[in-house]
């Protein structure tokens, strides 16, 4: 039972703590889940971050099903995703109390402000971060910077994109075998 509250209340962490979304959470996900518990291996967080990317859902909240499932089953899957959920439930429920009424005072737009240029910051690191370790060849490079110009070129849909990208992977390794 302890575990699962170790879940619960890493999850609430985190949760409550970063703010952005699932990409702004990926290094505190990093630092907590690889580096502090050992739940995941930085591949495995990686393969859960794409695998929450491409199913139905918020990322985080994917992710933390993922390795509360990896790590207790069922039980770890709702610990860790309930952890996650509750402390953005309930900010988000006390800010929509007040922010209708303070909204337009100058502090508040300031403070939403900066909230702003440090979530495009946190999302710059993960970028690099994942790029990092997902750009491993030449091959992989092109393919990121592909991806990055069919999207924000021509305006790719993202389901194609993704779909593209794993029939791509898939056949990655049989391409490279018949250029050896």
């Amino acid at each position: 039972m302890k575990e699962l509250w170790d879940l619960f209340f890493t999850f609430g962490r985190i949760g409550g703590f970063t703010f952005g979304g699932g990409y702004a959470m990926l290094p505190m996900l990093q630092k907590e889940v690889v580096e502090k518990k050992h739940w995941a291996t930085e591949d495995e967080l990686l393969d859960y971050f794409a695998i929450g990317q491409c199913t139905p859902g918020v990322i985080a909240v994917n992710t933390a099903t993922f390795i509360g499932y990896k790590n207790r089953g069922v039980l770890g899957a709702i610990f860790a995703t309930t952890g996650l959920v509750c402390p953005s439930f309930f900010i988000i429920l006390l800010i929509a109390s007040f922010l209708k009424n303070l909204s337009h005072m100058a502090m508040v737009q300031h403070a939403l402000g900066g909230i702003r240029v440090v979530v495009c910051a946190l999302l710059i690191l993960a970028i690099f971060r994942v790029g990092k370790k997902t750009a491993v060849d030449k091959l992989c490079v092109f393919l990121m910077i592909l991806t990055f110009c069919l999207s924000v070129i021509l305006k790719a849909s993202p389901v194609i994109i993704v779909f593209g990208s794993a029939i791509l992977g898939l056949l990655l390794p049989v391409i490279r075998r018949k250029a050896q």
